[in-house]
């Protein structure tokens, strides 16, 4: 008897701060379980497609720029060919922040993905092959968010998907424009330039020489066909179907 009033008043000298924690018991049932997911993946989906709108938005400003200054360029003579090079330089500009925001897109992207492979599929077609940790990375994402790709990865990646068609569409005009005396100021009336020394001469840009500016877009444009080429890495949501943006 005097051993248990002992303990009764050890416990009781303890302050609540001293006492263990327990984890709260959210949710207690099967169906509160459920229903919390469905909210849960109502709100990422939200997430997920505001993320998506931003990326559309970064890319219809880029299209329209090439559309405006392609314009601008090809539709008078005494337009410098350097507005199609102030294009190249303003598409980019739109292109690191379109990859920065894809890495957002692709945190709340994944999270999604985790609970349509794993739960939803899971709940409309069951498969033995269920992997009873599936919501771990959820719960580490959601404590400690993290990026799933690099810059580089998602620079690249927006190259590949729609980048690279803009900057190919904007080396014809700018080939055009450089080779084509019909579209130079001041130039004789023929169709097209009959040697290299006269596209340098067309390619001057300022101070630049013309082979100067004719290294600079080739050096650019490899690097942007490298990036093109660059394989992607085999996990994540690319070992995982083939509908990805």
């Amino acid at each position: 008897m005097s051993q248990l009033q002992s303990e009764t008043e050890t416990l009781a000298q303890i302050t609540p701060q001293q006492q263990p924690r327990r984890a709260p018991a959210l949710p207690s049932t099967s169906a509160e379980k459920a229903n919390m997911i469905i909210h849960y993946y109502r709100g990422e989906m939200a997430r997920m497609t505001s993320w998506r709108d931003r990326i559309d938005r970064t890319t219809n400003w880029s299209m329209t720029v090439v559309a405006g200054l392609l314009s601008v360029s090809l539709s008078t003579p005494t337009s410098h060919h350097g507005v199609v090079l102030f294009a190249m330089l303003l598409i980019s500009v739109f292109l690191l922040i379109e990859a920065r925001r894809y890495r957002f897109f692709d945190v709340y992207r994944a999270r999604v993905r985790q609970l349509e492979r794993h739960y939803f599929a899971q709940a409309l077609c069951p498969r033995a092959e269920l992997n009873a940790d599936w919501a771990d990375a959820i719960a580490a994402s959601l404590r400690a968010p993290l990026f799933l790709i690099s810059y580089r990865e998602a620079l690249f990646r927006r190259i590949r998907r729609n980048y690279i068609w803009m900057y190919l569409i904007l080396l014809l005009a700018w080939g055009l424009k450089i080779s084509s005396p019909k579209l130079q100021a001041g130039e004789r009336p023929v169709e097209f330039v009959g040697n290299l020394q006269q596209v340098v001469v067309n390619a001057h840009l300022g101070p630049l020489h013309g082979a100067v500016v004719l290294g600079l877009v080739l050096a650019f444009y490899v690097a942007l066909v490298a990036a093109v080429f660059y394989p992607e890495p085999e996990d994540g949501e690319f070992a995982h179907g083939e509908v990805h943006v």
